[in-house]
């Protein structure tokens, strides 16, 4: 069960890269055009705030793909130097607190992103972008994150339950790939 669920995320992971890698190089081509149009004293305009909304997107999207590939900053000095039980304890709290905010975020998102819509509201710049057209997409991708985390506590506790602890541990920590559970 843990591991459908696991492979789950880790699809779904994949083809949001790859959306977002082309979305990031599109922004780029954007930025590039914007300069060269400046050398002839021209400008298209509003790359900044374009390229500002593409990172907040891409920052909520990728959160889930760097809990998938164990890169969230830890303090891996300590733990490697910890004993067993001491690792998956935190292990353990590293995911539990992860999830709690993330979901605190989508939670308290979700207000925001409705108030935004009912007001109609835009940006207070020169494009003037419906604050939706961003805040929709972002909060998509703190769901994702956080149903990711879900996820993975959950089967990071369903695995402590059927005594497979290196197994949980490999689930927020880089084991060797014989020890990892996909």
């Amino acid at each position: 069960m843990e591991s459908h669920a696991l492979r789950f995320v880790e699809g779904g992971n994949r083809l949001i890269v790859l959306v977002l890698g082309s979305i990031l190089g599109l922004c780029v081509a954007l930025v590039i055009v914007d300069i060269t149009l400046r050398k002839f004293g021209s400008s298209l305009g509003g790359t900044d705030e374009i390229s500002g909304y593409v990172m907040a997107l891409v920052t909520a999207w990728g959160m889930s793909y760097a809990l998938i590939h164990h890169a969230h900053i830890r303090i891996e000095l300590l733990l490697s130097r910890s004993h067993v039980m001491t690792q998956i304890t935190f292990d353990g709290l590293y995911l539990l607190s992860l999830t709690f905010v993330t979901t605190l975020i989508v939670m308290k998102g979700w207000p925001v992103v409705e108030k935004s819509l009912l007001n109609q509201s835009t940006a207070n710049t020169p494009l003037e972008t419906p604050l939706w057209w961003v805040q929709v997409p972002w909060f998509l991708g703190w769901t994702w994150f956080a149903l990711s985390c879900w996820i993975y506590a959950i089967c990071f506790t369903v695995l402590l339950f059927k005594k497979r602890a290196t197994q949980a541990s490999g689930l927020t920590r880089k084991l060797s790939q014989s020890d990892q559970i996909l």
